[in-house]
């Protein structure tokens, strides 16, 4: 019986080993290429997810509780405008808090011309909004609704926006998930000098939440709606709003980040179903410009 020579056994072995550095150095200009494409990403993947899920184990608090205790000890009580700044400082200096920060120096020329509150170092607050901020502010300041609804309350960043942007005898609803991000915004809502008469928290899902709306909060219409909560659910909160005759005719839906993470089937529908006038504003996240985004500005011209 003959039995195969040791050195031939191994052969096979001995190339399959040899080859592995040939393959790993053929991949390697596509590794360089992606992370080179990529950098930004990863960037906001470090900041955003690693950093932050390590300070929350580290503090025991989440990095929304962490920014109302720097606000809590240098923002100015009553004053939404140095709250606002003081946020920003905190997400740009501090740690990034995924909110529609400044990006300075991109404010429409004929908005900032305006007069608008000035933070303690005499710059507008307006001009250090991000591109949502300022057609935000700017929506609230020309239609003047008397009831605005936003989903997706997060920390109150743009609840604060909207409310001092707001006509006396208007009203915010705003729709928190998350019990314990609701309680942070509640505290930052009433401690920039907001009342439950002007802006009320409502805890809960917006799936919950919006057919509760007319009956249990007494809305009859929202003139201005703000989607900033999860993409994958604006076409199912947008089309239930339609459903219980929530939107009049020539109220303005405004939607973030449709294009990242996106929301490729709201987009659609908004487009293809004929009842809205669409505008995609394209920006870039706030602290990572280079990341594209875009919000999209909808107009609803009615149910026919």
């Amino acid at each position: 019986m003959l039995r195969s020579s040791p050195s031939r056994s191994l052969q096979p072995r001995v190339q399959a080993g040899t080859m592995s550095p040939a393959i790993a150095l053929a991949f390697l200009p596509l590794v360089v290429t992606l992370l080179v494409r990529y950098r930004h990403h990863f960037r906001l993947l470090v900041r955003a997810v690693l950093l932050r899920s390590l300070r929350d184990c580290l503090s025991g608090l989440r990095i929304e509780e962490r920014a109302f205790s720097y606000v809590l000890t240098h923002g100015l009580p009553g004053d939404p405008g140095h709250i606002l700044t003081t946020l920003d400082h905190w997400s740009s200096h501090c740690e990034y808090l995924s909110h529609m920060g400044p990006v300075k120096g991109q404010c429409c020329p004929a908005f900032c011309s305006r007069k608008h509150p000035q933070d303690g170092e005499g710059r507008s607050v307006t001009a250090l909004l991000g591109e949502l901020g300022q057609i935000l502010t700017r929506l609230v300041e020309e239609k003047a609704p008397a009831c605005v609804l936003e989903l997706g309350t997060y920390c109150g960043y743009s609840t604060l926006l909207i409310a001092r942007a707001l006509p006396p005898g208007s009203r915010l609803l705003t729709v928190e998930r998350d019990p314990r991000t609701a309680a942070v915004a509640e505290k930052l809502i009433r401690l920039a000098g907001f009342d439950e008469r002007t802006v009320e928290l409502i805890v809960g899902s917006s799936e919950e939440v919006i057919p509760r709306l007319r009956t249990q909060y007494q809305l009859s219409r929202a003139d201005v709606v703000l989607l900033t909560h999860r993409p994958r659910c604006y076409l199912r909160d947008l089309q239930l709003l339609e459903a219980h005759a929530l939107l009049p005719a020539g109220a303005t839906v405004l939607a973030d980040h449709v294009v990242f993470p996106g929301a490729p089937r709201f987009l659609q529908y908004a487009k293809s179903c004929g009842r809205y006038r669409c505008r995609l504003h394209h920006t870039g996240l706030p602290d990572f410009p280079a990341i594209k985004d875009g919000i999209a500005q909808l107009t609803y011209s009615g149910p026919g």
